[in-house]
């Protein structure tokens, strides 16, 4: 849990977790830790395996087959370099004229049957790492461009305080199909960076931030602890170029 941490770092940890007392000298400066979600912390693209589950769920048969109309037409405009901000627009276009309450509800049962399953949902290599974050007083933040229905329960469950996310719009309690601002790349710059904006007794050196992708960079250069998880070889290499000692494998 404590291995891609600083000396001084992991110390305290590991005495926070033995339930000892860490001395005054051992203690920290104040630090935030950011995570990605899909493919960093759990196993699953939370939107895509959402989606599957709410339209088959509803509709049988035809929720399936629409399941597979949307993800081939994604799949094509990915292919034909659409950006991946583009890509979250169109994903929460499908939500238009849906109540919130019912997407809340279905998310919630989506929750409660993965984290039940036995096939595996949290990484746990990220999830340990959290959860020695945690015991050493850092708040932990979780960025993504997933929405709040599927990333507040996850947020509990974890002890995150805040979930940075992408934000479909809604009017009288329906979505309308467009959102805020996609958190997804640049957008995760800009997240990340307003909330350190917010805290200005907290140094971004001392920060940690945790992502498997590409598209994490924006959010992992920001902090002087970033984290790759898993083998993106690109992700990597730009991180081991950085700093050789923060690449992580799950």
């Amino acid at each position: 849990m404590t291995d891609h941490l600083p000396g001084y770092l992991a110390d305290y940890v590991r005495a926070s977790l033995s339930g000892a007392d860490p001395s005054p000298s051992a203690a920290v400066r104040p630090y935030i830790v950011f995570s990605d979600v899909d493919e960093t912390l759990i196993t699953v693209k939370s939107m895509f395996d959402f989606l599957h589950y709410q339209l088959v769920r509803r509709h049988g048969t035809a929720g399936e087959e629409e399941y597979e109309r949307i993800t081939a037409v994604i799949a094509r405009r990915a292919a034909e370099g659409a950006p991946r901000s583009e890509i979250n627009r169109f994903y929460y276009g499908h939500y238009a004229g849906e109540s919130v309450e019912t997407i809340t509800r279905l998310a919630d049962d989506w929750f409660t049957e993965r984290t039940t399953s036995t096939r595996g949902f949290y990484i746990d290599s990220t999830r340990r790492a959290l959860r020695g974050h945690r015991a050493a007083g850092a708040p932990l933040v979780l960025v993504s461009g997933s929405f709040p229905p599927l990333l507040e329960p996850l947020a509990r469950e974890i002890g995150a305080e805040t979930v940075l996310c992408t934000r479909p719009l809604t009017e009288d309690g329906r979505y309308t199909g467009e959102i805020a601002a996609p958190v997804i790349g640049e957008g995760k710059r800009a997240a990340v960076l307003a909330h350190l904006a917010a805290r200005p007794a907290v140094d971004p050196r001392d920060c940690f931030a945790y992502g498997d992708h590409l598209s994490d960079l924006p959010m992992l250069e920001l902090v002087g602890h970033p984290v790759a998880v898993g083998e993106d070889p690109e992700l990597r290499a730009h991180l081991a170029a950085r700093r050789p000692e923060t690449t992580a494998t799950r």
